[in-house]
């Protein structure tokens, strides 16, 4: 497995692979690996030659009191996972190779980010564009990966390869939980045992309010208002958002119906833990889709 560091040779060594007739994967990661993205490496290398793993914590993707400084790192440990489960190359650039100068060029995203994540974090989807924008163009990928726990930003991603035309397949990937249904993230080394606990309650509300729209409810406010209740047995539970909103622009709905993204975030401690679930309402039918097409 390779290891760059630089642009230059990034592109130098992805160039040698395609020149050998590969495809290109890749799955851009903050590191602090865990199952959730050895699974995105597993999705890569089943629809790809040679998989890339970019390992950047981007600080344009978090706001001055976020936790850019603290969010966890061990790059050792990312190294051996990666290697493991048979990345071919890994990308870990420092800040200063990825933005050596501030960027004058920025985007801005409508519509798409003025709910759940986007609204209660200014700027944060602009700066993911930004860096997943630069990625794509020094890693070129044939597909790239991206897991559906976050599903606000996969949606984007989506359309910014639509409006962009960038020539890369992105391809979704079920959320990878805990055997008690907490869904995997690099943040839940914050949690407490306590509140680690008691965060199991996220996933019982989400299945809670999929039970009672199986049972035929469609007024969205009813079903928030039943995860409200589900997450308040929690005492260590915070709640920042839960919303449902349509799958094709992320706006809030009044009446389920059609592909419907039900999400949330949570804080427990300093440990802000979002989730999801997207169901498809036909009449009286509801299923679960596993990942966005």
């Amino acid at each position: 497995m390779l290891i760059t560091r630089t642009i230059a040779e990034t592109r130098t060594a992805i160039a040698h692979a395609r020149a050998q007739g590969k495809r290109i994967g890749f799955v851009p990661t903050m590191g602090y690996l865990h199952e959730g993205h050895l699974q995105l490496i597993d999705i890569a290398r089943q629809h790809s030659d040679f998989v890339v793993v970019s390992i950047f914590v981007n600080p344009t993707q978090f706001g001055p009191h976020e936790d850019f400084a603290s969010y966890p790192r061990d790059f050792e440990r990312d190294r051996k996972l990666c290697e493991a489960r048979g990345a071919d190359l890994i990308f870990a650039p420092e800040v200063s190779e990825m933005y050596p100068e501030r960027s004058l060029i920025t985007f801005q995203i409508e519509k798409l980010a003025d709910h759940l994540c986007g609204a209660r974090r200014p700027g944060h989807f602009n700066g993911v564009v930004l860096v997943v924008s630069k990625l794509f163009n020094i890693v070129q990928p044939d597909i790239a990966v991206f897991g559906q726990k976050d599903a606000q930003q996969l949606i984007i991603i989506k359309r910014l390869v639509q409006d962009l035309n960038f020539p890369v397949r992105i391809i979704s990937a079920p959320t990878v939980r805990e055997p008690d249904g907490l869904a995997m993230s690099s943040r839940n080394v914050y949690l407490s045992p306590t509140q680690r606990a008691q965060s199991t309650v996220l996933y019982k509300s989400l299945q809670r309010a999929k039970a009672l729209i199986e049972s035929g409810e469609r007024d969205a406010k009813r079903v928030i208002a039943e995860i409200e209740r589900v997450i308040a047995t929690a005492s260590e539970a915070k709640i920042d958002y839960i919303e449902i909103v349509r799958v094709s622009d992320l706006q809030p709905i009044e009446k389920l119906d059609g592909l419907v993204l039900i999400a949330l975030a949570v804080y427990f401690g300093k440990a802000r833990l979002i989730d999801n679930i997207i169901l498809d309402v036909i009449d009286r039918a509801v299923r679960e889709i596993a990942a966005i097409l």
